[in-house]
């Protein structure tokens, strides 16, 4: 058997994990070298722009900037390299498609979130006497604990629900974004800008624009 015939009998589930690991490596070994190179080339062309727009803005910027840019296309040519090559038209626009269709680019969303709950317990379990600003206080003992612990928290069951694409999620995510919104303006009336307050609130607004966009995908 040739190495051309090989490079197609691999499951599409390692040409997936192939791209995740390298983007544009799982469609190479499947013999899709055009698509291959570009979309490894296009990852590459939106990570420096990313480090590029962090650099002028600051790091908080550049993580923003990487989840916003970087990683979902990250994920959809992995994506891509699982699907195999189109049976006719752009691979892309066939991609794309699916993904949207299936409700995949939501599921994202709730990977990011579980990612962010986990971050978040993170820097609480290393920072237990932070005080998290809260409606311009800082609240101590134990609603102090409990105000930190409610980001985590929300964090985790939207990000399960967003997985699940269930309607329940989206329900406690509005919920969780007129809270965070409402406390991020009273705080930066209190505080003043910053960047990584700014760059969270814009991160929420966006965030909350595009799930109510996309709210007829949830299912109960």
């Amino acid at each position: 058997m040739s190495t051309h015939a090989l490079s197609y009998a691999i499951p599409d589930r390692a040409a997936a994990v192939y791209s995740a690991l390298l983007p544009g490596l799982g469609q190479l070994i499947r013999g899709r070298c055009g698509a291959g190179l570009f979309y490894g080339l296009v990852t590459i062309l939106l990570i420096l722009l990313s480090l590029a727009l962090g650099r002028a803005s600051g790091r908080a910027a550049e993580v923003f900037f990487f989840m916003l840019l970087a990683l979902p296309w990250w994920a959809l040519q992995s994506y891509d390299a699982a699907l195999g090559p189109p049976e006719s038209g752009s691979d892309l626009a066939r991609s794309t498609r699916t993904a949207w269709a299936q409700g995949h680019d939501i599921r994202f969303l709730g990977l990011l979130f579980l990612v962010s709950a986990g971050n978040d317990a993170l820097l609480i379990a290393r920072n237990p006497d932070y005080l998290l600003p809260f409606f311009c206080t800082r609240l101590d003992g134990s609603a102090g604990f409990i105000t930190k612990a409610l980001s985590p928290f929300l964090h985790t069951l939207v990000g399960y629900g967003f997985l699940r694409i269930k309607k329940w999620s989206l329900l406690i995510y509005l919920v969780y974004a007129a809270y965070g919104t409402t406390n991020a303006l009273v705080n930066l009336t209190c505080f003043g800008p910053g960047r990584i307050r700014n760059t969270l609130l814009i991160a929420l607004i966006v965030f909350t624009t595009y799930v109510i966009a996309r709210r007829r995908v949830f299912r109960l």
